[in-house]
């Protein structure tokens, strides 16, 4: 095709027991937004690899033509080299490095004397923050910057570099709505600038909202391409091609039938455990046996300050208030003792925190109840492996042993691990904060049909999430938080998106 400008062709990568692309071929025209989709374990990141050089000419069958010509990438500067730049879902930024020196990172800006020029290096960093609307001193340092500021670095970083191709592995994925918008936004404009995106998401609203073609992938192979502008490409239609079926609803159906409370809490406050400042200050709420309680907010509003600190104390200072369970004051100033009343804690970020990644799936799922499993001080192996075969079937975990390493699991599957961690110790009390952060259509429907078992089952549910229509669909009643604070409580018939987010945008009323 003359205008395209990427073609990858019969692209085939084997691991080790495992078929991760077979026969895919794609092709992206210049100066479009090409959506990738598919399942988690489709093959997307993978195929994205392939094109970057991370996987290198040799250790995959086909071939890449870019702008007309083969090209063999042995490691991702041979792909920068020639305009094709990556950012990964999490994110290559180092923390304690400035702004401009993270844009400028390998590519140092030097002068006559071969040493830095410091000068050159922050004023051309502050053209690039400019081209990306990012309104930031190059000296500050990139740990001062939330997510979505340090997703529009990575893209400075990119145009640093001449970019040509550039290629979002889900790049709204950890977002808020408004980061995302914005972030989508300035995609729009780097098209108009004549640069090529592809993206992959599992956020099907936004791929309707912004790619002009799509590509499905499942189980890595190239199901199809779908022309957006060509007509009427529903979220419906590109489901069906990622799970090769219908999905009748995004939530199931459930009945709600709410019994006793089963937690309170009670003027909780918490302070920030570096700054003087109040995270979360004065929260009241409460979930009862067989309910889903939502809690919405924007990205600083203190909804994981909350959690955690409930949590055992596992996160903030000089924290005051009280927790009830089932109408009786408990402690929980730690977190065996928040797991022993019966609170259980499912981390937003599972890599860092909800999973050992080098060890297998059946440690996974005992680490926190370890104590069930032991006589004498020593683990009980034969037990452990039991419970875990138990938990991967009940929640349909897609590994081919419990000994398999963890790491290697698609996201959907590494979720369940860590669902299947806290499921184990018993919780009366679940709260799961982003549950479905980062995982396909199909993985999430499969995460919802737990949260609903859990409740049946006479189990509290806290969901904590940035997709205000997810809430809506699987939630009974909603807290919404802003700067700390609740400010509003809504049953779920009578919330909308636009409700939520008035509450969630409303000011302090009080100084903290």
């Amino acid at each position: 095709m003359d205008d395209a400008i990427l073609e990858m062709r019969g692209i085939t990568k084997k691991f080790p027991g495992v078929m991760a692309l077979q026969d895919v071929s794609i092709t992206v025209r210049r100066g479009e937004i090409h959506a990738i989709c598919g399942e988690n374990g489709a093959g997307k990141s993978t195929l994205m690899k392939v094109l970057s050089g991370v996987y290198p000419t040799g250790s995959y069958d086909g071939e890449i033509i870019f702008d007309g010509q083969p090209v063999h990438f042995n490691g991702i500067r041979d792909s920068e080299h020639v305009g094709i730049v990556i950012i990964h879902q999490e994110l290559a930024l180092v923390p304690y490095l400035s702004i401009a020196e993270n844009i400028y990172l390998g590519n140092e800006q030097r002068g006559a004397s071969r040493l830095i020029d410091w000068n050159r290096t922050n004023a051309e960093a502050a053209k690039l923050l400019a081209s990306v609307g990012l309104a930031e001193n190059p000296v500050t340092p990139v740990i001062q910057l939330g997510v979505g500021k340090q997703q529009l670095v990575e893209i400075a970083k990119a145009l640093s570099k001449d970019v040509r191709l550039l290629i979002l592995d889900e790049p709204t994925a950890a977002l808020n709505d408004i980061d995302s918008a914005h972030l989508l936004d300035l995609l729009r404009k780097l098209k108009e600038r004549g640069i090529t995106c592809i993206m992959i998401s599992h956020k099907l609203n936004e791929i309707t909202a912004i790619a002009d073609s799509t590509t499905v992938i499942r189980d890595g192979r190239t199901v199809e391409t779908l022309d957006m502008r060509a007509g009427e490409v529903t979220q419906e239609r590109i489901i069906r091609g990622m799970v090769g079926r219908d999905i009748e609803s995004f939530y199931p159906d459930r009945v709600s039938s709410p019994g006793a409370e089963v937690l309170r809490i009670e003027n909780w406050t918490v302070r920030h455990a570096v700054q003087d400042r109040k995270v979360v200050d004065g929260a009241n709420l409460n979930v009862r046996a067989g309910e889903v309680v939502g809690i919405a907010g924007l990205m600083g509003a203190g909804r994981t300050e909350l959690a955690m600190s409930v949590f055992g104390r596992s996160y903030g200072r000089d924290i005051s208030g009280r927790l009830y369970m089932h109408g009786k004051e408990i402690k929980a100033r730690t977190v065996a003792e928040a797991i022993g009343n019966g609170i259980a804690y499912a981390t937003e970020d599972r890599k860092r925190y909800g999973l050992n990644l080098i060890a297998d799936v059946a440690r996974n799922i005992s680490a926190a109840a370890l104590d069930k499993l032991s006589r004498a001080g020593w683990v009980n192996g034969n037990e452990e492996i039991k419970v875990a075969e138990e938990k991967r079937r009940d929640l349909n975990i897609k590994t081919p042993t419990v000994m398999s390493v963890v790491g290697q699991l698609s996201g959907g599957n590494q979720q369940k691990v860590v669902l299947s961690k806290w499921l184990l110790t018993e919780p009366d009390v679940l709260i799961l904060d982003e549950p479905t952060r980062g995982i396909d259509v199909g993985a999430k429907y499969e995460i919802y049909t737990i949260i609903n078992k859990l409740v049946a089952d006479g189990k509290a549910v806290i969901v904590i999430s940035s997709e205000l229509p997810e809430l809506l669909g699987i939630c009974d009643r909603i807290y919404t938080l802003s700067a700390g604070r609740i400010t509003g409580e809504l049953p779920v018939a009578e919330a909308t998106q636009e409700s939520l987010m008035a509450l969630m945008t409303k000011e302090k009323e009080h100084a903290g």
